[in-house]
């Protein structure tokens, strides 16, 4: 198993990175002892199928998160952000409290502080001075909530001499987030720790694995900022939208004649039954009706109480929920799995027309996002139009959605006019907007994966 990296970083060089040193020794009075890197991610193709067993085609951006560390014996956590929008954070390492009703910044670093401690078993953890600095934007669907999350853990694990190896430093961070009240998939933790500089990957789940996918030599990918945010874990519509797909496996797993409460995701039903995606689309059309389902109806037919629900498929914060859109929801993830498939097929075959065909697979994710599984919002929408308008090949939200940011699939020798053209018809419009371009507007390559540094 591979472990992350440990490299050398010369602050006197790396302008940012002196920054952080900087900031470490005005904090704490001394250098750091390491640099812990994570970064965010784009989500070229596979929207909200991660979580149902489905591959899913990321690349990591080079926006990241960098924590500057200094552990000690003094079994107390310390941190300072270096975005003064975020004050200072401190607490016993031994009594963490994490508040799933209120997802502050510093409970992302809890979150994978204590999901690697508890994982390794470790019972006298160090205590830690650290200072956080991130150029992901927040709440723009780049995974920057979950970058911090891997960050810490790396930190976590190298203060405390632990040695996990990326596959399973993924599947640890993809746990832990739960802790503040998110049910993801483990892309995100998964590219964190596994990208390679150059490639996008594709990530399978149950057992994890990634392939590199070589992308278009004649595209550049540029991410746009819808500037709406959501923080999915102080809301309740990705949790929603887990439990309508896990009611609509089960429905579809009890009528085929499975025992339904042994399955919680589409890709575990669809190989029970031995389907290719496209039947699968066609079950649901047969099996499941367009209408929402009520609660009451939902129990009747896998014939369980409402507290036997809540126990075998609900979250506790959709305890609440009275009605769930089962079909619309199935037939986004199976054909948001198909078009992973044809993403992946057509980067590998390298046809002439290969940019066109993943331009329109990009579009037509989108559509599905928007009106099958209900996760853009009206300003998204219209961003993603202009992308189009403005010579984007392919343009779709990339996230969790409902605010946040697209990602556009843009001829290489026309990015500049590319930019020109969103900034003057989106941004340009809204004074608000205008002073946030240069953040919110801007291309990327793929970058590396999560990484130690040492002076």
């Amino acid at each position: 198993m591979e472990n992350v990296p440990v490299g050398k970083v010369s602050v006197e060089i790396n302008s940012r990175y002196g920054r952080i040193k900087d900031k470490f020794m005005g904090s704490y009075g001394k250098k750091p002892d390491y640099y812990a890197r994570a970064s965010g991610r784009v989500n070229l193709i596979g929207e909200h199928i991660d979580y149902c067993g489905y591959s899913v085609l990321p690349m990591a951006i080079e926006q990241d998160v960098v924590i500057a560390v200094s552990s000690n014996d003094s079994g107390r956590l310390q941190l300072v952000n270096t975005n003064m929008e975020y004050g200072m954070f401190e607490c016993d390492i031994n009594d963490l409290s994490i508040n799933k009703e209120k997802p502050v910044w510093h409970n992302y670093f809890l979150c994978g502080l204590k999901g690697l401690l508890e994982h390794c078993k470790v019972t006298s953890p160090k205590g830690l001075q650290c200072v956080v600095d991130g150029t992901i934007p927040k709440s723009a669907g780049l995974s920057s909530s979950s970058a911090l999350v891997c960050c810490a853990a790396l930190v976590t694990m190298h203060a405390n001499g632990q040695a996990l190896s990326k596959k399973e430093l993924s599947d640890m961070c993809a746990h832990c987030e739960r802790f503040i009240g998110t049910e993801g998939g483990g892309m995100d933790q998964a590219i964190s720790f596994m990208a390679n500089k150059g490639t996008a990957k594709l990530i399978e789940f149950n057992p994890l694995k990634s392939t590199d996918v070589e992308l278009p030599e004649d595209v550049v990918f540029v991410i746009s900022n819808s500037c709406v945010e959501l923080n999915k874990a102080a809301t309740s519509h990705f949790n929603i939208r887990v439990v309508e797909c896990r009611l609509a496996s089960q429905i579809i797993a009890k009528t085929k004649g499975l025992k339904w409460r042994e399955f919680k995701r589409f890709a575990d039903v669809q190989k029970a039954l031995g389907l290719t995606l496209d039947e699968a689309v066609n079950v649901v059309k047969e099996i499941l009706h367009q209408e929402p389902y009520t609660k009451e109806e939902v129990c009747g037919i896998l014939e369980v109480t409402a507290d036997e629900l809540a126990q075998t498929s609900l979250s506790a914060n959709t305890l609440d929920v009275k009605t769930f859109k089962l079909h619309d929801r199935a037939t986004h993830v199976f054909s948001e799995a198909n078009r992973v498939l044809q993403f992946k097929k057509t980067c590998d075959l390298k046809p002439a027309d290969a940019s066109v065909v993943l331009g329109n697979l990009m579009k037509d994710s989108h559509t599905s996002c928007r009106d099958l599984y209900q996760c853009s919002c009206d300003d998204l929408d219209r961003l993603v139009d202009i992308c189009c308008q403005s010579g984007a090949l392919g343009s779709r939200l990339t996230g969790a959605g409902w605010g946040g940011c697209a990602v556009s699939m843009v001829p290489a020798n026309q990015v500049d006019s590319f930019i020109k053209s969103v900034t003057e018809k989106y941004y340009g419009k809204d004074d608000r907007l205008k002073e946030k371009v240069t953040e919110n507007l801007f291309a990327t390559q793929p970058g590396g994966g999560a990484a130690i540094y040492l002076e």
